[in-house]
């Protein structure tokens, strides 16, 4: 194994917290390195109060926000500028996550996070990096060519706007296409920060019903990729295995560039950030 590539990957995660996750940032804080970037996320069960709440909580605790922006659940282009002005305000609108959304249908006028990109509203309010969303392994209701063509054009808009970007996927139990998106990703000339989405340490059954949920190649792969027994739904599984196979896939390809993980932390913040630390220390 590769140690050294195993701790560069892992060095300088994100984390992914929602509205409600506030006391849960507070205990995990000791342990999570200062200026890490933590992503807020825009759940319909949220509103704007919480989300504005949740980026204060953590730009007041020395990480970075990133609160998320999702297209089809803003009503108006009115709630948009609010959004982000009062973000502005508690300075947590430097860095945020552009993307579609769960509703089948868009609330207001942005049927996608192209649309919100194109708006230009973005750098009005003091927006200076923009992630936009990856799927290694598709997505269930949009056609690969349709993903691949919107990724293209978002980054292209980004950069004609002077605006930094980072690509944040969808979870991943399967390294073979990961790394399969990510040389199409650098073929298609694009070579922006990749921030691969894996889940924290989580139970067992609740990472499979995440996956199906969003269709994540679920049950085989995750056997193969975690080493865990089916048969056993009431254990815990740990990323270990997927991040030391796929740091060691990226130092077998230079070209792979800029690569870090981005944990969807199923399992609570601190038991994610205990891991981090802990398998940084046990690769040293």
């Amino acid at each position: 194994m590769n140690k050294a590539a195993a701790v560069d990957l892992v060095e300088g995660f994100s984390l992914e917290m929602t509205g409600k996750d506030v006391p849960g940032l507070q205990e995990a804080a000791s342990v999570i390195p200062q200026g890490t970037k933590i992503n807020v996320t825009f759940l319909g069960n949220e509103d704007l109060e919480m989300r504005v709440a949740a980026s204060k909580a953590v730009k007041d605790l020395g990480f970075i926000p990133v609160p998320h922006i999702s297209a089809r659940r803003l009503a108006s282009q009115g709630q948009l500028e609010e959004f982000l002005g009062r973000l502005q305000e508690v300075g947590a609108s430097e860095h945020v996550f552009a993307v579609g959304g769960d509703p089948a249908e868009p609330e207001g006028p942005y049927p996608d996070s192209l649309s919100v990109i194109q708006t230009g509203l973005l750098q009005k309010y003091g927006v200076k990096e923009v992630s936009i969303a990856g799927y290694p392994e598709g997505h269930p209701d949009i056609p690969g060519d349709v993903l691949w063509r919107h990724l293209d054009e978002k980054a292209l808009s980004l950069a004609q706007q002077g605006l930094d970007s980072v690509i944040l996927t969808q979870f991943a139990f399967d390294t073979d296409p990961v790394m399969a998106w990510i040389k199409e990703v650098r073929a298609r000339g694009i070579d922006t920060q990749i921030r691969i989405g894996t889940p924290g340490p989580a139970g067992i059954k609740r990472l499979i019903n995440f996956a199906r949920r969003f269709g994540v190649g679920a049950n085989a792969m995750i056997v193969k990729k975690y080493g865990f027994s089916l048969t056993n739904l009431m254990g815990t599984a740990g990323p270990d295995r997927f991040v030391s196979d796929l740091s060691e896939l990226l130092a077998q390809d230079p070209a792979s560039g800029p690569v870090k993980l981005h944990f969807y932390t199923f399992g609570g913040l601190l038991a994610t950030s205990q891991w981090t630390r802990d398998y940084i220390a046990a690769q040293s």
